[in-house]
Order: C-alpha cells, then structure tokens, then sequence
C-alpha cells in the first residue's frame, strides 16, 4: 500500500473520531441542559417507563439517619447491632450536631454538600399516642442562611402542610413525605427541639448535574403538576379485564404462556385464583416469566403481588390485591426479542386460574432493563444472636426497585427493630442505614401499629389476625402470627453500576425462633445475576406458633 494511500486512511479514521467525539459531546451537553426541577422530579415519579431504564443522570441513593453511631464495624459483633438509633436525652448524639442560631439551639440532622434531592423523609410521633410537636424542621439549601422551607415537623412531611397527601402522609404513628426537593449545591436539615427518630432519602448527583434549586415560588407554579400528580396516584387503574372462563392446573403442571414476538414491553398483568380458602395457596402457585431467553422472575404469586399468606386486599402504585381474588401488576417489563410467562401449581391439589397480560411497544436503547422478581424463605432464623439477614445481594448493572417481607414471629412481642443496610458498587459501610424494620416500610411503633394501613409506595396488607377486611379496634400489642409489609420505590429507586447488597437486621425482643419469606422487585442489565434461586421446596414451609 503506498504512504498516500495510508495517510488518506489516517485522516479518514481521525474524521470520524473528531466526528464521533463531537456528537458524544453534543449528546451529553443536551443530557446536562435537561434541568432538574420539582416539576421534573414530580412527573418522574408517576412515569411507570423511568424506573425500568438506567438513569442518564447516573445519581446515587443515600440516607442520613438516626442509626446508632456505635455502629461502625460489622466485626464489632455488639457495637453494629446497638439498638438506640434515637435520641432520647441529651447524651445521645445520632445526629451531625447542633448549632446555635439567635441564641436558640438547631439540631442538624442532616448536611450534603453537592447536588441532590430530598426523595422521602421519615420522621416518627414522639410516643405511640402523641401525634403533635412544636418542633420546627428547617430546610436550608445551596449555603443559604434562610430556610428554603420550614414548618411543624411532622404536620409538614404528613400531609397537613403544604404538600399534600398521598405526596405527604400521616401512616401508622409516623409522618412520611415523598414530595422531591430538589437542590443545586447543599442542603441542610435542622429541628428546634432534641429529634427522636428519622430518616431523610435523597439522591446525589454527580456535580455538573443541572439542577434548579427548590423554591417556594416555584412550588405555587407547580401547583397544576402537583393536583395531576396526586390524582393520579391515588386513581390508578391496575387491573384489566380477566377471561370469562377459568383455565384448569393440575398438581405440578406448568402452563406456559407466550407473549408477541419482537420490541415490547408486558405493561400490566392480572391474575385470579378460583378460590383462596386454603390461605398456603399464595405460595403454591408460582410465577415465571423469561425475557430473551433467560429466567428472571420465579416467585409464589403472594410474594410478587405483596399479600404474602393468604389473601390480604391493598391498593399500590405497581400492584393491586382486589377483595375478589384478582391479584394486578403493572411493572413494566421490557424485552427486544420473546418473552413468556408460566404459571406453575406446585399444590396437591389442581388450581383455576385466570391470566390477561398487556403488551405494548417499547424502543429498546442502551439504558433499558429487564424486570426481575425473586423470593427467599428461611426457617428457622434465630434471633439470637443478633444478625443481618440478606434480602439479596446482585452483581452486575440494574436499579432496585421494591420488596414485600412476610414474617412468622411465634411470640406476641414486637419483633422489628432490625434496621436495614444497603451497600452499593462495594461499599465497606452501607450508605443506607436504617432505623428499624417498621421505619423502612414506613410506619413506626410496630408493637402497637398492628392495624392494616396502604399508600401507593407502601402498605401493611396484615399484621396478626388484622388486614383491609377486619380492622384493628383496641391498642393490643400482640405482633404473633404473620406480619406482611411492603415498599416499592419511584423517585427513591436505587441505582447500583456493579453490585446492591440489602441486609435486614433480625431483633427481636424474644430470643425465639422466626421465619423470614421475601419477596424482592430489580431491574438489571441481561448480564446481571443475584444471590437468589428457586428453590421450589422452599414454598411449603409453613411453621407453627
């Protein structure tokens, strides 16, 4: 080949890599123009498409708890299950610190430097029975010396205040708010009294990340957002019209299902048994599904539609458990080629069943996902010692996205004050670090909030003899039997670009013997893998109390 020859090959491929790197750079400076505001975090958190796709903005999830501070080391086998993730006299100190402004004490719960957003707040009643505070919480963003935001601590974050509910409320002794905050370089979180418990969620973007810095005035102009957004959480329609007629199952028969063929995505999914006497059918009957060929859904149909043992109505923003036995989901599940769903009955006895499914079309690109569900029992788990508990550890790309955790506790006594611990991309310490089982899925006081309660993100379907169909009259603490309590994520969805761990903490108050079953929600990239397999004979473990 002659020099001429090369050279003009030389400045054909730089061309290309001048061309190539100029288009990536108009790419991202168009991804970095998108600005991020509360209206576009609000409309995020109704578009049931964004949780199934990598975000572009690359944030991370973080929390800034109460958790004990003596929890440093997994090793330290006393220190890392300490249980007083609360402050309760002027000796504790699980906060950042407290400064003084005016002469008057600011207990400093929580400081980000960098840009994020504030995605769900937590904070418990004082006691079990005292439902008001002259506490002020004060939201100072980007250095501000002015709080952005402040008002009563919790009629603020409970629905009382300005963001209204379901964005704000007022669950089981506690007030939770999802209402997005968003900010460009800081934020800080004070309170005017001592804090007992809380949690604030938010997500950390990297810092060219363009974002508009929460105002009051830009909350009045969202006004028209926020109204659509409320309404369409609380009136989401889930279910579609099921077949007239029942399809028979016998025992340890399988019916396969095909969906079309090409660029899709299974949008919504319902589901009913014939009959739900014999309460063990919800984990009889198991669900899968494949994506491109490979397997990423197996679990009992209780576990992936949050009602655990037996048939325990709720209302959520991905899922819906009818009184009439139609169990709905609307996850949405892409895939670029096939996909399939099987029903499997792994009872004694033959199942009837309904199945209708929803198909539309879905534009595969880089960012897109494929819907994972998986399920985990043990029994027996020992309370004592102290332990984590692993919900799931996964490898590879992806974005958690939900879990539904049904406990067998064989005493009355409260058995939840385990916190929670998420390690992301191979953390050595979790960057979300809980307060107790109950405070992650929402409520608080768990000995006594034995009462069924739902929100579109999270619910407790049952507690003891207690759901939607036989509410809960006196103040008995009686926590024995089963206990469902589930969560799902939308603008607190957990990104991870190469691994997610979640750990439960098991404490009880009784040294006894527990039986965890959960049920867990993921999207990952076709190469990702988790810790969790079916394990069929795992469904029929039903201890006694």
């Amino acid at each position: 080949m002659s020099y001429s020859k090369i050279y003009n090959i030389v400045q054909y491929k730089t061309l290309k890599l001048v061309c190539f790197i100029v288009l990536i750079g108009i790419i991202s400076c168009e991804k970095s123009s998108e600005i991020i505001t509360v209206e576009s975090l609000l409309k995020d958190m109704i578009n049931l498409e964004k949780i199934a796709q990598f975000p572009d903005d690359n944030f991370r999830l973080k929390q800034q708890s109460s958790y004990n501070r003596a929890s440093i080391n997994p090793k330290d086998t006393i220190g890392w299950f300490m249980n007083k993730d609360f402050n309760s006299n002027e000796k504790d100190h699980n906060f950042v610190r407290i400064e003084e402004k005016n002469g008057k004490k600011e207990w400093v719960l929580m400081e980000h430097k960098g840009a994020g957003a504030i995605v769900r707040t937590w904070m418990p009643f004082q006691s079990a029975s005292k439902s008001k505070t002259n506490s002020i919480i004060k939201f100072y963003l980007d250095g501000s010396d002015t709080p952005a935001l402040e008002g009563n601590m919790l009629d603020l974050l409970n629905g009382n205040g300005i963001f209204p509910f379901p964005l704000a409320h007022k669950s089981l002794r506690s007030a939770v708010s999802f209402f997005p905050i968003p900010y460009a370089k800081s934020c800080k979180i004070t309170v005017t009294k001592r804090p007992f418990f809380f949690q604030f969620t938010y997500r950390e973007y990297p810092l060219q990340t363009n974002i508009k810095t929460f105002t009051l005035k830009d909350f009045e102009l969202a006004k028209q957002t926020i109204q659509k957004v409320t309404s369409t959480l609380l009136n989401s329609k889930i279910e579609i019209k099921l077949p007239d007629t029942f399809s028979q199952l016998e025992p340890n028969q399988e019916k396969i299902f095909y969906l079309p063929k090409g660029e899709a995505a299974l949008k919504n999914l319902s589901l009913k048994l014939s009959e739900y006497k014999d309460s063990t059918i919800t984990r009889f009957v198991i669900i899968k599904m494949n994506f491109d060929g490979k397997q990423t859904v197996w679990s009992p149909i209780g576990d992936f539609f949050g009602t655990g043992v037996g048939l325990h109505p709720f209302k959520g923003w991905y899922r819906k458990v009818a009184e009439d036995g139609t169990l709905s989901c609307r996850w949405v599940m892409p895939y670029q080629k096939e996909a399939t769903i099987s029903i499997v009955n792994l009872s004694e006895n033959p199942i009837n069943f309904k199945l209708e499914t929803l198909v539309e079309q879905w534009e595969w690109d880089e960012n897109s996902m494929y819907f994972h569900a998986g399920f985990r029992q043990q029994y027996p788990v020992s309370t004592r010692p102290f332990s984590d508990w692993n919900y799931i550890t996964i490898k590879g790309r992806g974005v958690y996205v939900g879990d539904a955790l049904t406990v067998m506790n064989p005493v009355k006594r409260w058995w939840g004050e385990g916190d929670e611990k998420i390690y992301v991309d191979g953390e050595k310490f979790p960057s979300i670090f809980g307060t107790g089982t109950e405070d992650y899925y929402a409520y608080s006081w768990g000995g006594i909030s034995t009462d069924f309660y739902e929100h579109p993100f999270h619910a407790q379907p049952r507690s003891n003899v207690y759901n939607k169909l036989n509410r809960k009259t006196t103040n008995e603490k009686n926590t024995q039997g089963y206990s469902t309590e589930t969560r799902t994520r939308a603008l607190d969805g957990m990104p991870f670009q190469s691994s997610l761990k979640l750990d439960m903490e098991v404490w009880s108050w009784t040294d006894c013997d527990m039986q965890y079953a959960v049920g867990m929600y993921w999207y990952g990239d076709a190469n990702s893998i988790a810790n969790i397999k079916p394990v069929p004979e795992q469904v029929s473990i039903f201890p006694k109390w």
